[in-house]
């Protein structure tokens, strides 16, 4: 199959969802690398879960079917440009190629705020107003991190 056929099921699967009141228009499908094709859309309202995104919905489902962290060789299609969250469980998920249809701006027009966080990253998270980040006893929290290295467990 093609790009756009991919993308139709996952605004398919986003508009069945969107029509349930579960979550807005975001769908996500995955590729693996023997072709396995998983859909999954946004979940937020549904679950009260502000993190059930479609990239992160559709990321956990494959993970968890195939019982791993490492999606590499994995090919992601999305309705919209993902937000800092969904760009990060990309990465951190090794996924090196994502389509995708909708912009960020396109998403702030409707009232979604992913344009603003990239807005906030990239002014420094220095925004009282949006979020304060305050570092607190990092030497009680680096024994642990020394421990971690010492363990020499796999790294992701």
């Amino acid at each position: 199959m093609d790009e756009r056929t991919y993308l139709i099921q996952a605004v398919e699967k986003a508009r069945e969802t969107m029509l349930q009141n579960l979550g807005g228009p975001f769908g996500a499908l995955l590729v693996d690398t023997q072709g396995q094709v998983f859909v999954a859309s946004n979940t937020v309202l549904g679950s009260n879960d502000p993190t059930a995104h479609a990239e992160v919905n559709v990321i956990r489902q494959v993970c968890k079917q195939k019982g791993t962290h490492d999606l590499q060789g994995c090919i992601l299609y999305t309705t919209c440009y993902p937000c800092p969250m969904c760009l990060s469980a990309c990465i951190w998920a090794n996924i090196k190629e994502v389509y995708y249809g909708c912009t960020a701006q396109d998403a702030e027009a409707i009232g979604f705020r992913d344009d603003f966080i990239y807005r906030y990253i990239n002014e420094g998270c220095d925004d009282p107003s949006v979020l304060t980040l305050k570092q607190s006893d990092r030497s009680a929290c680096l024994v642990l991190f020394e421990e971690y290295a010492a363990l020499d467990k796999t790294l992701y």
